[in-house]
């Protein structure tokens, strides 16, 4: 058996305490649904509202936590399972919707279009941490009112793995639901086997837009599984108190799900989010911060103790550059996320406050998030209870580096991680500016884009979901779709 690593933020006691007073929240303060039809859905489920805030009792919270799913499994285009969310799985992702990739050979932030796009996905395919890909840029060269959807377009042509994605606008679900349906095969086999997560995000505080409340129901009503993301800032849209922020997350987490299985008992639903504190200092929202950290890893702990599968965005930086900031800042969050036993992640290759993706970052990254698996996984507790006899003919041997259990299990025991992880020693002679950890990257992201081709989706798939796309296109003027790479 193994032995998990696990940080504990709170007593039962105290989780407890900060369900109980969500729970009291949405029954006496109520949150606000700006989506007609939604809110028409939640009076005939019989919850009261006033305008368009809704009561929501106790019993209808709990009954909605325990309808909902423990375990989310998300399968690639190839019909196999990919992320299995909730228990003690552990899954990353690249964050979405970043507005900004950074270039290595001008070193700036520039908006990104479809070819970063496509050579986003062929790298995230190759990198064996990455259990989904995400709609990670938001292209520049295409109108802004069907960005949602090319961008779900063009990682579904150009990478098997399953994608975390979210739609902009209220007319961007349906096309992008049909894009999804083609490439699974139908509305069944999409159903029994979902290849996307979609982000559902509320605004704090308790606020479910028009938008966000009209996916919640979308996807459950298509059986697609909704990763709700509050994004509390603690001492601006939420209490200052590390507690206060951890409790209307809960609360604002508690109503999406009430939402979802209202319209659908028994959806695939996660708790999530994408809290930060509050930088008075610079106005900023600092995701790399140890509070924010803190928050994350208290509300996986609260999903866990609900029966919930988790999410949080977290093994990310807020630095500007690939530095060692977003070195330090990244570790440390990926560590937290697995000992806190957060399921799915994302945030890899993110930087500059969620807004920058950078692919020599995504491929650093890589490794922060392989030895954070590790991590989770513990320590392996050997039931055969030879560690003696082990030990002592190593003694024997003068050496343990060519008995036969080294031989078998070190591969196993040890993550070893690739080139771009330096591990020779220096000497008196080396010069230490010689292979810089940052041009390692970039020549890795060379080396890959070169030489890995992705499994293609099938001809008749790729046709249908180029059909859809260009019926969107041609609603806001485009002839043609951009010209991408081979």
């Amino acid at each position: 058996m193994k032995r998990p690593t696990r940080i504990n933020w709170l007593e039962d006691a105290d989780i407890e305490r900060i369900v109980g007073k969500a729970i009291a929240i949405l029954d006496e303060t109520g949150v606000y649904i700006e989506n007609d039809d939604v809110l028409s859905i939640v009076r005939g489920a019989g919850i009261g509202t006033c305008d368009s805030r809704a009561f929501i009792p106790e019993d209808v919270v709990r009954s909605s936590v325990e309808s909902a799913p423990e375990r989310v499994t998300v399968y690639d285009r190839l019909g196999k399972p990919a992320m299995d969310i909730g228990g003690r799985g552990l899954n990353f992702n690249p964050g979405s919707s970043a507005v900004q990739i950074l270039r290595r050979g001008s070193n700036r932030m520039e908006v990104p279009d479809s070819v970063d796009l496509v050579r986003f996905a062929r790298l995230t395919d190759f990198l064996e941490a990455y259990d989904a890909q995400s709609t990670a840029l938001v292209p520049g060269d295409v109108p802004e009112a069907i960005a949602d959807r090319y961008r779900l377009y063009l990682a579904l042509k150009f990478s098997p793995k399953p994608v975390v994605t979210g739609t902009f606008s209220l007319d961007g679900f349906e096309p992008m639901r049909d894009m999804l349906r083609a490439v699974a095969g139908g509305e069944k086999e999409l159903r029994a086997g979902p290849i996307a997560i979609f982000d559902c995000c509320p605004t704090s505080p308790l606020l479910w837009s028009d938008l966000t409340a009209g996916n919640l129901a979308d996807c459950a009503r298509a059986g697609i599984p909704a990763q709700i993301v509050p994004m509390p800032l603690a001492g601006a849209t939420s209490p200052v108190t590390l507690a206060g922020t951890i409790t209307q997350q809960c609360a604002e987490n508690l109503s999406g799900i009430v939402i979802n299985q209202i319209v659908a008992p028994g959806a695939p639903v996660i708790y999530g989010g994408s809290p930060a504190c509050f930088d008075m200092r610079k106005g900023t929202t600092p995701m790399g911060a140890v509070e924010t950290q803190i928050i994350n890893g208290a509300a996986a702990q609260i999903a866990e103790y609900l029966g919930l599968p988790s999410h949080a965005y977290m093994a990310l930086s807020d630095s500007n550059a690939v530095d060692y900031q977003a070195g330090m800042e990244t570790a440390m969050s990926a560590v937290i996320a697995s000992a806190s036993g957060v399921n799915n992640v994302s945030g890899p290759g993110m930087h500059n406050f969620q807004r920058c993706q950078s692919m020599e970052k995504l491929v650093l990254d890589n490794e922060v998030c392989m030895m954070a698996k590790r991590l989770r996984e513990g320590i392996r507790i050997d039931g055969t209870g030879n560690a003696k006899e082990i030990i002592e003919e190593g003694i024997r041997k003068k050496t343990f580096l060519s008995l036969e259990n080294t031989l078998k299990f070190y591969r196993e025991a040890i993550y070893y991680p690739d080139s771009v992880i330096d591990r020779t020693v220096g000497d008196s002679e080396c010069d230490v500016s010689e292979g810089d950890i940052i041009e390692r990257a970039a020549e890795r992201v060379k080396g890959i884009l070169k030489s890995h081709r992705p499994v293609p989706l099938e001809e008749e798939k790729s046709g249908a979901i180029e059909e859809i796309m260009m019926r969107e296109a041609e609603k806001s003027g485009m002839g043609k779709l951009p010209e991408l790479p081979d």
